[in-house]
């Protein structure tokens, strides 16, 4: 039987709990960085960005939030632009719901962004007319079928 020389298993990464749902400074972007949505996640430690400049970039999670830090459609993430490649960037951040509401209310992010709602956005706007789908029968109706 070999010996186990390591720190521990599975069960110890996953009792790893780093306390970033604590409150935590809000970082504003610098020279070199831009807000952007997350379109669509594409596997592989990547994903697909609309940022706040107009461009679509393909943007890859750096390894320190890969596995650690969960990214989903319409997330609002903090990217390293690359000199080299336009088309292209490396997430930094990922900003938690509250954060992306106080980033709009700074007026970082412009009014057009719609936030927490992903790709199924839009479904706010149905929401009048729900009860339409509700039927109500008199007695006699019911006699009647």
């Amino acid at each position: 039987m070999p010996k186990n020389k390591g720190k521990g298993g599975k069960n110890r990464k996953r009792g790893k709990n780093e306390a970033d749902d604590e409150k935590r400074e809000l970082v504003f972007k610098e020279d070199g960085q831009e807000y952007a949505q997350v379109l669509r996640m594409l596997g592989n430690g990547r994903c697909e960005a609309t940022c706040i400049d107009g461009t679509k970039r393909l943007c890859h999670i750096r390894g320190k939030m890969h596995k650690k830090v969960w990214i989903a459609a319409g997330d609002i993430i903090l990217v390293g632009l690359r000199d080299y490649q336009d088309d292209k960037a490396d997430v930094i951040l990922k900003y938690m719901p509250d954060e992306a509401r106080l980033l709009k209310a700074y007026g970082e992010l412009p009014e057009s962004t719609r936030l927490n709602e992903g790709i199924a956005g839009g479904l706010d706007e149905e929401d009048d007319g729900a009860g339409d789908d509700y039927i109500e029968f008199e007695d006699e109706d019911i006699d009647k079928i």
